[in-house]
């Protein structure tokens, strides 16, 4: 395993693992310490600043025993990183990849060094994939949104925020969300991960962030947040996420595949980030254990793949003007309609399949996880 950052540490704000997600987790023997660390999400619940209802469901009413799991991300890496130590895999830090050659399954970096060769190089290096770049043949699109999201983690030891994913909209051009995120270590304090739509043209560097016009215009859509922003003293403590946008015409060539982001970035509006990086990682091992030869697995691996993560980069792209854009009057249909259709049991039901992350098609889905 190579790993572009020198160090492991505790970066990155919470992540919301769909019922997808989890059972890749069980698959791995790790869910169960993640569920120590976590805090269970049972709904979704969005409100206009004015208190008008927007979204509300719950995931027990698909399936009385589903649920999220709000986590660090620190915590999730925590985790995994052990169990590859357990596995006597010792990541190689520092390391940043500059291009590969995918005939051979070889890998160079920035400093002149090369690794390989692989029978095959599994590519995972985020949504700003720089070996996604290195074969542009694949890439049929590739552009960031115009919107991302500041984050900002910080302690819930009383635990406000309960066991829902909280967001408050106005309009399109503004979005205010708390999400559950568990602990970074048993010991810790239970957090809770504060989102606020931006422009990416707005985001400006830490130091000339208005941190004080930020949180006044924060405190100005709801003072729900205001336990949080006590938290913020200093510009740095927020982050900046930008949105990317990616579809590859398949997410492999000869040796090289793709997984997570770097195979399908989108935007964050459906929450299945986390939960896709894992469907593809269980899809590629388990077309690799059936397969004959590295080519049929690789063939096999997009066919199992290929209909959930076109449902998702659809929906996640039509959905996402509705919350996040500079096209003010389309939150009126979203506000009049959404709600209603959440409350209609069919479209209710969809919309919480697409939720557990298990949709195939606007009209079909797979089975969701047991456990």
């Amino acid at each position: 395993m190579l790993e572009r950052t020198p160090e492991i540490r505790p970066i990155g704000a919470g992540l919301l693992v769909q019922p997808t997600g989890l059972g890749v987790l069980r698959r791995l023997g790790v869910a169960d310490e993640l569920l120590g660390l976590g805090t269970k999400v049972d709904r979704l619940f969005g409100t206009t600043d004015r208190g008008r209802v927007v979204l509300d469901i719950s995931y027990t009413d698909l399936r009385h025993d589903l649920f999220g799991l709000g986590v660090q991300r620190a915590a999730l890496t925590a985790v995994l990183m052990r169990e590859l130590t357990a596995h006597a895999i010792e990541p190689i830090l520092g390391v940043q990849i500059e291009s590969a050659d995918p005939d051979v399954g070889t890998l160079f970096s920035a400093d002149g060094r090369s690794f390989g060769p692989f029978d095959l190089v599994i590519a995972a290096d985020g949504a700003r994939s720089g070996l996604r770049a290195t074969v542009p043949s694949l890439v049929r699109r590739d552009r960031p949104y115009a919107w991302g999201a500041l984050w900002f983690i910080g302690s819930d030891s009383e635990r406000r925020y309960g066991a829902e994913l909280r967001q408050i909209y106005r309009g399109t051009r503004r979005m205010l969300g708390f999400l559950p995120s568990g602990k970074a270590a048993p010991d810790a304090p239970a957090s809770v991960s504060l989102f606020w739509s931006c422009r990416t043209s707005e985001w400006a560097r830490a130091a000339s962030f208005d941190l004080v016009g930020w949180k006044n215009e924060v405190r100005a859509l709801t003072d729900l947040a205001d336990p949080l922003l006590d938290q913020i003293n200093d510009p740095s403590q927020v982050v900046f996420a930008p949105y990317r946008d990616a579809i590859l015409s398949r997410p492999h060539h000869r040796r090289l595949v793709f997984l997570g982001d770097a195979a399908h970035a989108m935007s964050p509006q459906l929450g299945q980030g986390v939960n896709l990086a894992l469907l593809d990682a269980a899809a590629l091992v388990d077309a690799i254990e059936d397969a004959e030869s590295l080519e049929q697995a690789l063939r096999d691996f997009r066919l199992i793949r290929r209909r959930n993560i076109a449902f998702y980069q659809s929906a996640s792209r039509w959905l996402t003007p509705l919350f996040q854009s500079g096209i003010s009057p389309l939150a009126i249909p979203r506000d009049l309609l959404m709600a209603s259709l959440c409350r209609f049991p069919w479209t209710r039901r969809q919309a919480l399949l697409s939720l557990a992350g298990v949709k195939t098609g606007m009209l079909s889905a797979s089975p969701i996880p047991v456990g």
